[in-house]
């Protein structure tokens, strides 16, 4: 029940803090150096140098640490002399009074886009098996509308010790499910589940998770894709999996006619205990 479709991350968004406690946009008012020569992007994750708002100059680890997520700023316009609010900082501004707002409760819960890789902008998708573990973040930059291309990295090797964020839970109304007709494999510790029923052309990204379809319930099979596929048949297409058979059902995985694809384009994260600079002795 996808809505809307993501094409592109978009930041990191703060939802709510943990423990289901509310985030009331609660920010922190912190300077931006005057004539500082880089953008600042609406979402981006952003660290402080020498008392200043940056930008971090990677993908957040506990090794790259951050203040939080950069939600706008403010200053006085050097052409009107007017207080101007900004969903990005535009580089050199020659103001001596910018002002970021950042939101930078290490408890903050954000939502977020996965990327197939680092640098790239194609949309992944989040095991359900990768609930719990460490992402990482990508190293991209933002648009000159002024959102970020940030988000967090899921592929064939989705999980890192060192990674900045910790996956708290995949985000059930963008899920994108895809109704197939199981053809054969799927036994347990299987490696490939040849299925029908897809489009040709269509995409399967590592990450997708299969799911047996009985009685109109949905019953995780143990199953993700672990190679991306693009889908050369209708009638028989082979995914690569990764099973894990404790998750499955007695006699294999896959017991169902009917299974579903599902993709999860969309997490919800929080930052890793040494991954923020307020949690770093």
């Amino acid at each position: 029940m996808a809505y809307p479709t993501v094409a592109a991350p978009y930041g990191f968004k703060p939802v709510n803090l943990i423990g289901g406690q509310v985030f009331a946009g609660s920010t922190r008012n912190l300077p931006i150096q005057y004539n500082y020569n880089a953008n600042i992007y609406y979402g981006d994750l952003v660290t402080l140098s020498a008392g200043y708002i940056v930008p971090a100059t990677a993908a957040v680890s506990t090794t790259n640490t951050t203040v939080g997520v950069f939600l706008g700023c403010y200053f006085t316009s050097p052409a009107t002399k007017q207080r101007l609010f900004s969903q990005f900082y535009p580089a050199s501004t020659a103001a001596g009074d910018i002002t970021a707002i950042v939101g930078d409760d290490p408890d903050s819960v954000f939502q977020v886009a996965v990327t197939t890789a680092a640098g790239a902008t194609t949309i992944g998708s989040a095991s359900s098996l990768l609930v719990g573990l460490n992402l990482a973040g990508n190293t991209l930059t933002g648009t000159s509308g002024g959102n970020n291309g940030q988000g967090a990295v899921v592929g064939a090797s989705a999980t890192t010790s060192g990674g900045g964020f910790r996956l708290m839970n995949l985000v059930p109304e963008s899920q994108i499910i895809t109704s197939v007709t199981y053809v054969s494999g799927g036994a347990a510790a299987a490696t490939a589940v040849v299925v029908s029923g897809l489009t040709v052309g269509q995409v399967i990204p590592i990450g997708t998770d299969l799911y047996n379809m009985v009685g109109g319930q949905m019953q995780f099979t143990g199953s993700t894709v672990s190679t991306a596929a693009t889908v050369s048949s209708a009638t028989s297409q082979s995914l690569t999996v990764t099973t894990i058979p404790s998750l499955g059902n007695t006699g294999g995985p896959i017991t169902a006619t009917n299974i579903v694809l599902v993709q999860s384009p969309e997490v919800l994260v929080k930052l890793n205990f040494g991954a923020h600079r307020y949690y770093v002795a």
